[in-house]
């Protein structure tokens, strides 16, 4: 079929297709616009990503080092326990220690040490078996240890002056 177009037909055609280009190159605007728009923000998403995976990782090395940290604390720790546990064994055993040289003698010959002693009739029978006079362990003279042959002191009398104990 032949259809005989009219000059007016044909400029309402041409304007017809003159709107529909301009409203094309506005939907490509907007188109280009939001497609401008994605990749702004998938190119801010994927910095943000590699960002939160650096983040990450540093905190996975952190949280080694802390590991390290925690593993030699804690190894610190068991020896400090058990230091303290051997240390209040030792303390346990001071007044066992203490009752068992609260009785101690020292044998003293011209005022240097000779030997210690349980007992003053321990002290006395060693004094007796190298040649001191047996019986002649009467009281104290006034002179010095160092000009008597033979005495016998209680060990705390050896303390030293001024060593308080202290709490």
């Amino acid at each position: 079929m032949i259809r005989i177009v009219t000059h007016a037909r044909l400029a309402a055609l041409e304007q017809g297709a003159s709107q529909a280009h301009e409203r094309a190159r506005q939907v490509q605007k907007t188109a280009d616009r939001a497609y401008a728009g994605h990749l702004r923000t998938v190119y801010g998403l994927t910095a943000d990503v590699e960002a939160a995976e650096r983040a990450a990782e540093a905190a996975r090395a952190d949280a080694a080092i802390l590991r390290e940290i925690l593993e030699r604390t804690e190894a610190e720790l068991a020896e400090a326990r058990a230091t303290v546990a051997e240390q209040a064994a030792r303390i346990d055993a001071l007044p066992r220690d203490l009752d068992a040289m609260a009785g101690t003698v020292v044998l003293l010959h011209y005022g240097k040490l000779h030997s210690l002693h349980r007992t003053t009739l321990a002290a006395e029978q060693h004094a007796q078996s190298i040649g001191a006079v047996a019986g002649g362990w009467g009281p104290a003279s006034n002179l010095p240890d160092a000009e008597v042959s033979w005495r016998i002191r209680s060990l705390g009398s050896f303390a030293v002056p001024g060593e308080e104990e202290s709490g």
